[in-house]
């Protein structure tokens, strides 16, 4: 499924997610996948071996803990975790986040969980 060339309203695709931690792909170029994501609570440990991750606060403020610090994102603000560092995101209230990252990216990297959706789950 390409999704290139193809119109997307970041306020109408946040409308339509219904679960936390649960990304949709909204489009993709260059070999990555544009997702967004409503947030709530605390996700897991995990990494991505091979891959960067980034992070973009559209609504709300975001947490993610590393093992030798803690970041805050507020609405507007963004980061990129490495390829390789655990890391575990968590907020109080509910976040919306746009995530960019390579197509192959692992939701949970390996950790498999609850919260695990594969890609093909995340195209729906």
């Amino acid at each position: 499924m390409s999704l290139t060339n193809i119109p997307f309203t970041t306020k109408e695709a946040f409308q339509s997610i219904t679960d936390y931690w649960s990304p949709k792909v909204i489009s993709e170029f260059n070999g990555q996948y544009v997702k967004i994501a409503k947030l709530k609570g605390d996700f897991v440990w995990h990494d991505h071996k091979e891959e960067d991750e980034l992070f973009l606060v559209v609504k709300g403020s975001l947490s993610i803990d590393f093992e030798d610090k803690i970041i805050h994102l507020k609405e507007g603000e963004g980061f990129v975790v490495p390829k390789a560092t655990m890391h575990k995101p968590h907020c109080e209230e509910e976040c919306w986040v746009m995530l960019i990252e390579p197509k192959e990216t692992k939701h949970t990297g390996d950790v498999e969980t609850k919260y695990t959706k594969s890609i093909d789950e995340q195209l729906k």
